[in-house]
C-alpha cells in the first residue's frame, strides 16, 4: 500500500472553458503524478467532469441547446487541453457516464436503505451558484462570499441526508489525523465550521423542476443534488465495490482541489463516506485563488486567463514551472505576464539553460563532445558540489509530498547557481591550457555533466518535455515517465565515452518586445527602469514625499508587502552601500539593498524583513534585484523593518 498513489483532481463543472485555476490544480496533480512514479510508486490519476446541476441547464439554454449536447462539447474542451499541457492521467470521467451513475444509485440506496436519507420540507436561502441552500453565517454582507450574489427564499420537499449524525466522528477523525486536510488553516476552518451545530444535507431535486440529474433509485419523482452526484466520482472510477483497483488505490486516495469547495469536500464527502461505509480518503489538499490584478478571476470582468493562450507563446514547460514555482500551495497567488517572462529569463534562460548549454559546450570543446571519465585530481569545491546535490535531492524528497513544490525548486535551483559559480572558480578554459592539468579538467567536466543529469532527473515532474531533452542529450533515452530517481539520478551513473549533444538553446529569452496574450508589454522604458533602480539603491527616498501628502487606499493596495527572512548576504564589489541578498519570502527572491553601510552582511543572515515584492525589476552595479527591502531613516541610521513576533515567509504585510 505505501507503493501506491492515487491522486484526483475535481471534476470540473461544465459550465465554463478550461481556465488557468483548472489547469493549475491539474498540473500540480500531474507532477505529484510523476514524482511518485519517479520514486518507484504504482500511481493512478484521475481527472473528469461535472455535467448535472442547475447551471448547466441556464448554461445550455443560453447557449441555444440541450444539456446533453453543451455537456459533450465543453467536457471535450477538457479533455482536449489536458494533453496539450502534458497531463499524464491515466482516466477521465464523466459523470454522465453508466458506470458512474450506477454507483451513484447503489450508494443511494444504501444510505436509504440504513436509514440516513430521509424525506422532508424546507425552507431556506439557497445560492443558485453554489446549488445549495446556504446559512446566514456563511453569507457576506448579505451574499454568499464565492459568487458575490443575494442567496433566494425557496421552499422545496425533498431528500435529505442526516449528516448531523456523523457530525462528531468526524471531528473526532480529523483531529487523530491531523493531516487529513492540508495546509492545516484549512483544517482549522472545517473544525471551525464544525463548533456550530451541522444541519443535514438536502440531496435531491423534484424532476418537475429539474430533470437534468441521476434519478433516486427509491424515487423517480427526485434527481440526486449535485453534491451527491458529483463526489462519488472518485470512487466509481475505480470501479466501486468490487473493481481491482477499487481495493488497490483508495486506500491511499489523495484529492487536490481549490479553496471554494473546501466545504463540500471537507465534510460532505467524508460523512458521506462513512454513511456508506466507505474507509476515508487519506488527503484532502486545498490551493488558493490565481489571481488577476490583486482580484478573483472573473469571466464577466474579462480576467479569465485560458492555459493554452500562454503555453505557446512562451513554451510549456517554462508555463508549468511558472505556476508551481510562483504559488506557496495553500495561498493566493497574483498571475501576470511580466512575472513569467521574468522567471523564464532568470530562472530557466540565465541560470538552467546556461548551466546545461556551457556544460555541453565544454564537453564538445574538451573531450570531443563525449563524456570523460573522472580524473585522477580532486578538489574540495568537487565533493562540496556534490554534497549540495545530495542535499537537493533529500530536500526535494520531503518537500514535494508535503505539497512544497516552491521549496523544491528553489533547492534544485540552489544546485544549478552552485554550478554555474563552480564553474567560474574551477575556470575549464584555464585548466584546457595546461596539458599537465588534464585529469583536473577531467573530473570537473565530469562532475557538471552528473549534475545536469541529476537536475534533468529532478525536473522531470515540473518540466517533463525539457527533462526528456536534457536526458536525451546526456545520451540516455528515457521518457519523464520512466525516470526513475535511484536508478538516474545515481552519482557516477553516466558512460564514459557515451555521445553528447549541444543542440540548441533549453530557453531563448523573450523578446521584451515580444506582444502577450494580453497584448501588453512586460518591460518598462529604461527611464522608468533608472528612477526604479535609484529608488532601490538608497533603500529609502533621499528625500521624504511632501509631509502630510495623502493617498488613496486603492494607491496603497498596489503595493505588495510579504515577510521575508534574509538567507544569505553578500556584499556587491565596489560598492559601499550594495548588498545583495538572497530571502525567502514564500520563494526565494534576489534583492539589492543600499544598506551595506549599517550593517554586515554577516549580521543580516537569519533576520526578518519586509519586501516590496511587487516593484518592477532593476540591475544595479550589474546585479539583479527583484524588490526593495523596507528600512526606516533615524539619527544613528537606517533600520530594518521587521515583525513584533515571528510570521511565515511570504506572509502579506497590511
Amino acid at each position: 500500500m505505501e507503493k501506491r498513489f492515487y491522486v484526483t483532481t475535481p471534476i470540473y463543472y461544465v459550465n465554463a472553458e478550461p481556465h488557468i485555476g483548472h489547469a493549475y490544480t491539474t498540473i500540480v496533480a500531474d507532477v505529484l503524478n510523476r514524482f511518485h512514479r519517479l520514486m518507484g510508486y504504482e500511481t493512478y490519476f484521475l481527472t473528469g467532469t461535472d455535467e448535472h446541476g442547475d447551471k448547466i441547464v441556464q448554461a445550455a439554454e443560453a447557449a441555444g441547446t440541450d444539456p446533453k449536447s453543451y455537456a459533450d462539447r465543453i467536457s471535450a474542451l477538457f479533455r482536449e487541453t489536458w494533453p496539450k499541457l502534458n497531463i499524464s492521467h491515466d482516466d477521465f470521467i464523466r459523470t454522465t457516464e453508466p458506470r458512474h451513475v450506477q454507483v451513484v444509485q447503489r450508494i443511494l440506496q444504501k444510505v436509504y436503505d440504513n436509514g440516513d436519507i430521509y424525506f422532508d420540507t424546507y425552507r431556506g436561502r439557497y445560492c443558485v451558484g453554489c446549488e445549495r441552500f446556504i446559512t446566514d453565517r456563511e453569507l457576506v454582507d448579505g451574499k454568499c462570499p464565492d459568487h458575490d450574489t443575494e442567496p433566494v427564499e425557496r421552499e422545496e420537499a425533498n431528500y435529505f441526508f442526516r449528516m448531523s449524525a456523523y457530525q462528531q466522528w468526524l471531528i473526532d477523525h480529523i483531529e487523530e489525523n491531523p493531516d487529513f486536510i492540508r495546509p492545516e488553516r484549512y483544517k482549522n476552518e472545517v473544525l471551525a465550521f464544525l463548533r456550530d451545530p451541522l444541519e443535514d444535507l438536502c440531496i435531491s431535486r423534484p424532476r418537475e423542476r429539474l430533470s437534468w440529474g441521476i434519478p433516486l433509485p427509491f424515487d423517480d419523482r427526485f434527481v440526486t443534488y449535485v453534491w451527491f452526484d458529483a463526489l462519488i466520482n472518485y470512487v466509481s472510477a475505480l470501479g466501486y465495490p468490487d473493481g481491482a483497483l477499487y481495493e488497490k488505490f483508495w486506500p491511499v486516495a489523495q484529492h487536490l482541489i481549490a479553496k471554494d469547495i473546501l466545504k463540500p469536500h471537507g465534510i460532505y464527502w467524508p460523512t458521506m463516506l462513512k454513511a456508506a461505509g466507505i474507509p476515508p480518503y487519506r488527503h484532502l489538499n486545498v490551493h488558493g485563488y490565481w489571481k488577476i490584478n490583486e482580484g478573483k478571476m472573473s469571466k464577466s470582468r474579462g480576467t479569465v486567463v485560458r492555459p493554452l493562450d500562454l503555453a505557446p507563446l512562451y513554451g510549456l514547460d517554462a508555463f508549468r514551472y511558472f505556476l508551481l514555482r510562483e504559488m506557496v500551495f495553500g495561498l493566493d497567488a497574483n498571475f501576470s505576464e511580466d512575472a513569467l517572462v521574468q522567471r523564464l529569463n532568470a530562472d530557466l534562460a540565465n541560470d538552467l539553460g546556461n548551466l546545461f548549454s556551457r556544460t555541453l559546450a565544454m564537453t564538445g570543446r574538451y573531450f570531443g563532445g563525449q563524456v570523460p571519465p573522472f580524473g585522477d585530481t580532486e578538489e574540495p569545491e568537487d565533493a562540496a558540489l556534490q554534497s549540495e546535490l545530495e542535499r537537493t535531492v533529500g530536500i526535494y524528497r520531503e518537500e514535494i509530498p508535503q505539497l512544497a513544490f516552491h521549496k523544491a525548486l528553489m533547492a534544485v535551483w540552489d544546485v544549478i547557481n552552485a554550478a554555474n559559480k563552480y564553474i567560474d572558480r574551477a575556470a575549464p578554459w584555464d585548466l584546457a591550457k595546461d596539458p599537465a592539468r588534464r585529469g583536473r579538467l577531467q573530473s570537473v567536466i565530469r562532475t557538471l555533466l552528473e549534475v545536469n543529469k541529476t537536475v534533468a532527473v529532478l525536473i522531470a515532474p515540473f518540466m517533463p518535455e525539457t527533462a526528456e531533452k536534457m536526458l536525451g542529450r546526456l545520451g540516455i533515452k528515457r521518457t519523464a515517465l520512466d525516470v526513475r530517481l535511484d536508478r538516474d539520478a545515481a552519482w557516477g551513473g553516466l558512460t564514459e565515452g557515451t555521445p553528447v549533444e549541444k543542440g540548441e538553446a533549453l530557453f531563448p529569452r523573450v523578446d521584451a518586445k515580444k506582444p502577450q496574450a494580453s497584448g501588453e508589454r512586460p518591460v518598462p522604458p529604461k527611464a522608468a527602469a533608472a528612477k526604479v533602480a535609484k529608488a532601490q539603491e538608497l533603500s529609502a527616498p533621499a528625500e521624504s514625499p511632501e509631509q502630510g501628502a495623502l493617498i488613496g487606499i486603492e494607491e496603497f493596495q498596489r503595493l505588495d508587502l510579504r515577510v521575508a527572512v534574509v538567507k544569505t548576504a553578500e556584499r556587491v564589489p565596489k560598492s559601499k552601500k550594495l548588498v545583495k541578498l538572497l530571502v525567502d519570502m514564500g520563494e526565494t527572491r534576489q534583492v539589492v539593498a543600499g544598506i551595506g553601510e549599517h550593517y554586515a552582511p554577516e549580521d543580516l543572515v537569519g533576520k526578518t524583513v519586509v519586501v516590496v515584492a511587487n516593484l518592477k525589476p532593476a540591475r544595479l552595479m550589474g546585479v539583479e534585484s527583484h524588490g526593495m527591502i523596507l528600512a526606516a531613516h533615524h539619527a544613528e541610521g537606517l533600520r530594518l523593518i521587521t515583525t513584533d513576533a515571528p510570521a511565515a515567509p511570504g506572509s502579506t504585510v497590511s
